[in-house]
């Protein structure tokens, strides 16, 4: 059986807490370990994060996530409308930030790729952003 969320919100800092505690409570309901949720718990930390970060700037705007628990694999998505990446192979990279007066770490796309077992970006200037995790929920043995 398959269950779905999906929850639009404010992109304010202060809602990234906010999506790590919806996607933690979601991923309950599957049994998974606690490693298991603090991984898919960081990679939404900093998709949100970007999409506060990076989307809208001082604008706001909405962030949606989503995720669909298949059996043992979730599947999430952080979306938002904002200006969209240029340059998403360039983005990805690690240590690459567009913002380096910030002090920005460029660690976030390198975070989620560690954390789930696939990601895609789906993006382009002016229409937003797509940010697609998998994870599978059983652990596998070392």
């Amino acid at each position: 059986m398959n269950n779905h969320m999906e929850l639009t919100f404010s992109a304010v800092a202060e809602n990234e807490a906010f999506a790590r505690m919806v996607i933690s409570a979601f991923l309950m309901q599957a049994n998974p370990t606690l490693s298991l949720v603090s991984e898919v718990r960081t990679a939404v930390s900093e998709a949100v994060t970007n999409a506060v970060v990076h989307a809208y700037g001082e604008s706001g705007g909405d962030i949606v996530l989503r995720a669909t628990l298949h059996g043992r694999r979730v599947d999430v998505e952080v979306e938002d409308f904002g200006r969209g990446i240029e340059d998403i192979h360039q983005a990805m990279q690690p240590f690459y930030t567009s913002q380096p007066e910030k002090e920005r770490t460029g660690m976030g796309f390198a975070l989620m790729q560690s954390f789930m077992d696939e990601l895609t970006v789906h993006s382009a200037p002016g229409s937003g952003t797509v940010v697609r995790m998998c994870k599978n929920l059983d652990e596998i043995p070392a």
